[in-house]
């Protein structure tokens, strides 16, 4: 039991700091924070991450790259350039190793209003912390699974945000329904979006890239979508972008 609550913990923690932090605050600028909430939120993702943890500024030109060029070759990740997930993925990797290394040319429309932390990401990408993360994950597996069968979940939780990246860049640009006519193939993968927290509808998020609600149709929740809500109540953030009010089928 401990095991799948800590990979149903990893899970859903990971998948938010990719969404709240990565995605909509530092590609999209959807909402503003201070300094310090940006580096409090620089380090809760790479706790919840771990061994898979993102630069966010790299995350950041890398989807933008991604919604400027949907579909084409200059596409980090998409299947129309790929024969199979796992060569995409790989692709992915590659893209993001360049960019964070600054290897490959980007032009600055793509690295405007980034969070920036460059001593805290060279550490957070170093092979050393991320042979520390997944040691330590070993040794809570041997600590406390039960089963043999239950260390089939290790490789998922070490690479936790490749897993979530192929369930959008992959699946739900293959299958799914749309909300709106796109020159994409941009698709919402699942009708209530209980296991992506809103990134599934990726057909209404390629429609509105910088809206604080993935969501658009009444069964459409976005749990993400009142996190936000809730912080910018509180006043950790400022919402940039609301919903636009329009409808959903066009």
């Amino acid at each position: 039991m401990v095991i799948f609550i800590f990979f149903a913990a990893t899970w859903y923690l990971s998948l938010f700091s990719q969404t709240f932090f990565q995605h909509r605050y530092a590609a999209h600028g959807a909402f503003t924070m201070s300094k310090g909430w940006e580096r409090f939120f620089f380090i809760f993702t790479y706790i919840t991450q771990g061994s898979s943890y993102m630069s966010p500024a790299t995350y950041a030109i890398m989807h933008r790259l991604h919604h400027a060029h949907t579909d084409t070759e200059l596409d980090p990740h998409s299947p129309s350039n790929s024969s199979n997930i796992f060569s995409m993925m790989w692709d992915t990797r590659t893209v993001y190793q360049q960019i964070l290394h600054n290897r490959i040319p980007v032009e600055p429309r793509y690295t405007k209003n980034l969070p920036v932390w460059k001593s805290f990401d060279k550490f957070a990408n170093s092979a050393i912390s991320r042979l520390m993360w997944v040691v330590g994950y070993t040794l809570f597996f041997v600590a406390f699974a039960t089963s043999p069968y239950q260390y089939l979940l290790l490789p998922i939780v070490i690479s936790m945000g490749a897993f979530h990246g192929a369930i959008v860049n992959w699946f739900a640009h293959k299958y799914g329904y749309i909300n709106f006519r796109l020159r994409n193939t941009a698709m919402n993968l699942l009708f209530v979006d209980v296991l992506m927290l809103g990134e599934s509808y990726h057909n209404n998020h390629h429609k509105h890239p910088s809206s604080i609600n993935f969501g658009k149709r009444w069964f459409e929740i976005d749990p993400v979508y009142y996190i936000i809500k809730t912080l910018s109540f509180i006043k950790v953030i400022t919402i940039v972008n609301f919903p636009k009010r329009q409808p959903a089928i066009s």
